[in-house]
């Protein structure tokens, strides 16, 4: 303990160090649950917990600020739980340990949990305090966001009477985050049947492909795999389908699929070379390592999937990839899509899409797009794994007070962005009518790999300029 001790602003690094000692992976909440109702006891504050393990406490406003109007301040108590190959950290039961090398706090060989425990660190300083000005604060702690915002999902706003929020859960000091992307998930299952049928197995896979975060790198120019697959399975004639199958998170732009078909004769193979030279010419800027791999050719009798057109009309025609761009915010994508996973069952095939946007409606017709597209080819859809986006608010008080504060503290004014992944403000702003909210935080690399790291310095800037923040909320 104390490894923090002489860090400033002293507060804030003392709970960090204590929460970096608890274990807090997502799914395992109850002990930094019990620690945030435990502070509350100590400092004499009210605090509610939920059946999620979600704690809320509650602060009044210091002289002057009694009846002005109140602010959350918000962040999510779990952390990914990672280590190096040779760790034997036991994250059940485990803390993390951590040390100071230059302006960074790291941890050995694990994951840090600054992503989200410095938050959680600066808003107990906050509630701590004596000696700082501020409307009554509604401290919102929630649960295992890292694994589908679960605890933000299952909070009661009733117990909630702020119009204003900060949460503080980006990565970048210098940037104000001002709107997310919303989600879900759809899956289309299409029922198969299958004959069997003699001639020659070949087995092939596109591989090399750059794959990606079908969030943050949608727009990247990485290619989906099995996108591609579907159009080499419509190039090449004569052949019947046995299997195809290609990535295994929906979030993930799969960088190989694997096909299995029979074909009678040799000229597949020869056809095979000759559209990997035209692809390769076509996407080389893009996908530079790209390739196709003939792994096998087998003659005998093989079960073929008779529905094979209504297969390659899916991968042919559905939508993928960026579908609009932002016409209010500069370089935002807006609304996109991934195929994620391709699996072939013996009865069945399975797509699962990804589906992002920043505005509510324009995922509902993307969903609505895909049910069309599987109501053409007989498919059942599931939709599920929802979460609202954060639209953009152009009368934010709050982004433009910050920014105000910024400026008089660093001189520059800080970059105003919106992401194309998922923040627990889409739920707030779902929950709570009108509020105005922005997402800011401390200098972070590296999060939820072993070499997490965070900048000092950036803590100490971002907690003196939310205490200006407050300052203003009169």
């Amino acid at each position: 303990m104390n490894k923090l001790n002489n860090l400033k602003p002293q507060a804030v690094f003392k709970y960090f160090e204590e929460i970096t000692n608890i274990p807090r992976g997502s799914g395992n909440m109850d002990k930094i649950s019990a620690y945030c109702m435990e502070f509350a006891r100590k400092q004499g504050l009210r605090a509610t917990i939920d059946s999620a393990k979600n704690v809320i406490i509650y602060k009044n406003g210091t002289k002057g600020y009694e009846n002005a109007q109140s602010v959350i301040l918000q962040g999510h108590l779990d952390m990914v739980c990672q280590q190096e190959d040779g760790m034997d950290v036991d994250f059940e039961k485990e803390g993390i340990d951590i040390y100071v090398e230059e302006d960074f706090i790291k941890a050995n060989g694990t994951t840090l949990g600054a992503d989200n425990g410095i938050a959680v660190a600066i808003i107990l300083a906050i509630l701590e305090s004596s000696d700082i000005s501020h409307p009554p604060i509604e401290a919102v702690f929630t649960t295992d966001e890292e694994i589908g915002m679960v605890g933000a999902l299952q909070l009661s706003f009733d117990n909630l009477k702020s119009k204003k929020m900060i949460n503080i859960d980006s990565e970048d000091m210098d940037i104000v985050t001002v709107s997310c992307a919303g989600g879900s998930d759809c899956e289309v299952t299409l029922p198969v049947t299958r004959e069997l049928k003699k001639g020659n197995l070949v087995s092939f896979a596109v591989k090399g492909l750059r794959g990606g975060h079908s969030g943050v790198e949608i727009n990247s120019g990485s290619i989906n795999a099995d996108i591609l697959m579907g159009r080499i399975l419509h190039s090449l004639e004569g052949i019947e389908i046995i299997s195809v199958n290609g990535g295994n998170k929906g979030n993930a732009i799969p960088s190989s699929c694997q096909a299995e078909i029979l074909v009678q004769g040799n000229e597949t193979v020869n056809s095979l070379k000759k559209i990997e030279q035209t692809l390769k010419k076509e996407i080389s800027a893009r996908e530079p390592n790209f390739f196709i791999e003939i792994s096998c050719e087998k003659e005998g009798h093989f079960k073929v999937i008779k529905e094979k057109e209504k297969l390659i009309f899916a991968l042919m025609c559905s939508p993928n990839g960026v579908m609009e761009m932002s016409a209010e915010i500069s370089g935002l994508v807006e609304t996109s899509l991934n195929l994620g996973i391709l699996k072939t069952e013996e009865n069945s095939i399975y797509m699962l899409f990804t589906l992002r946007s920043n505005k509510q409606s324009a995922m509902e017709f993307l969903e609505n797009r895909l049910k069309t597209l599987a109501n053409q080819i007989d498919a059942q859809v599931k939709t599920g794994g929802y979460y609202p986006p954060w639209e953009y608010n152009e009368n934010s008080m709050l982004r433009e007070l910050y920014k105000e504060k910024f400026a008089e503290k660093f001189g520059k004014e800080p970059k105003i962005e919106a992401i194309h992944a998922g923040l627990e403000c889409g739920v707030f702003s779902s929950g709570i009518t009108d509020l105005d909210c922005i997402s800011v935080g401390p200098q972070m690399f590296d999060i939820h790999t072993p070499g997490e790291r965070v900048s000092i310095s950036s803590v100490a800037r971002i907690y003196e300029i939310l205490i200006e923040v407050l300052k203003e909320c009169k």
